[in-house]
């Protein structure tokens, strides 16, 4: 491949595995591929994110792990609770939580949510979906 830079990543195991999974299951020519394409779904929705301003309504989806969280996730949603809605809180295994997040406020603020659950290591998956408000008459 023509302009293309070779870097080093390091992974848990568990997500290599899922990783080598989703090449078959999803038909990826190889692991290069599906983190190609798995940085480029991050930069399109962070900058999505990024690029908002004013006051907007979005829905935060993130599965962690559930026992060595203890409390973070909560501590979380209480510093952004001035812009929290609701939220929905499941356990879809033994070891793991689902919560999907209602949050309006300011795209900054919630912007600041995001990236707090973005640092969190126990976090293994999050998903933003944005609707920006439309004004009252």
């Amino acid at each position: 491949m023509h302009g293309v830079t070779i870097i080093s990543v390091s992974v848990p195991e568990k997500l290599l595995e899922r990783v080598e999974t989703s090449i078959k299951e999803q038909g990826f020519a190889n692991r290069s591929e599906i983190i190609r394409q798995a940085l480029r779904t991050f930069i399109m929705e962070t900058r999505s994110l990024k690029e908002l301003d004013g006051e907007i309504a979005a829905s935060i989806t993130i599965i962690y792990e559930r026992e060595t969280t203890k409390g973070q996730i909560s501590e979380i949603q209480h510093s952004f609770g001035d812009i929290i809605s609701t939220f929905l809180h499941a356990h879809i295994d033994e070891d793991h939580c689902l919560e999907v997040i209602v949050v309006k406020g300011e795209a900054d603020n919630i912007r600041k949510l995001v990236e707090a659950f973005r640092t969190n290591e126990h976090i293994s998956q999050i998903k933003v979906s944005i609707l920006k408000t439309v004004k009252k008459l």
